[in-house]
């Protein structure tokens, strides 16, 4: 303990918090059996989620991204939301060679306008909604084939397994973010969001 206290080297780089100010663009939800959402004119958000929708409910079961468990462990689910940026997805069609990539394609719920560089916000990010709602981002959302097949199929690829694929590889870091319902209520399309960013630092002890 005394080495810690005596030591005049911070343990990281510190980055102090901020505020943003956004909009919810537009609004979508997925049935209970399927990834691939459909606009809607607002969210019924509950501390399990959106009311019936694919990602809903406390916890869920894990998968590639987990692989310090075994497939299908029950944990908590921080993933009950996808927030995407209509600029980053852009880009990412840009690069696939695509005309457009829409959000419902890969199971966005909500489109967050105003927020340059939407999926590098840090996870501790806050985001309230001007009609009560918060919700907490968990993380980056990482581009995975599957939603990169529900592309394929959607543009009609003539190849369809080197668009699935290509999608991981150039949605890197810009496919958005996943989030879970702190406080629960309903968000409406339109919407001013304000977003809290926590203070950020690089470990470097």
């Amino acid at each position: 303990m005394a080495d810690l206290l005596s030591t005049t080297e911070p343990a990281a780089d510190i980055v102090p918090g901020r505020k943003l100010t956004a909009k919810a663009a537009a609004l979508y939800a997925a049935r209970h059996d399927h990834f691939e959402t459909g606009a809607v004119e607002e969210l019924q958000l509950g501390f399990d989620g959106i009311e019936g929708d694919f990602h809903a409910g406390a916890t869920r079961r894990s998968g590639g991204r987990e692989p310090w468990y075994p497939r299908g462990t029950e944990m908590r689910n921080e993933r009950q939301l996808s927030l995407v940026a209509a600029d980053e997805l852009a880009i990412v069609a840009q690069r696939m060679g695509l005309e457009e990539i829409k959000p419902e394609w890969i199971g966005a719920n909500l489109v967050v306008e105003g927020v340059p560089h939407l999926s590098m916000l840090p996870a501790g990010s806050l985001m309230f909604f001007k009609g009560g709602v918060t919700l907490k981002i968990d993380g980056q959302n990482k581009p995975c084939r599957f939603a990169g097949q529900s592309i394929a199929e959607h543009v009609g690829a003539a190849d369809q397994e080197a668009t699935a694929l290509l999608f991981p590889k150039e949605a890197k870091r810009l496919r958005g973010l996943v989030a879970w319902v702190e406080k629960p209520g309903i968000v409406r399309a339109g919407e001013e969001i304000s977003i809290r960013v926590p203070e950020q630092w690089i470990y470097r002890a």
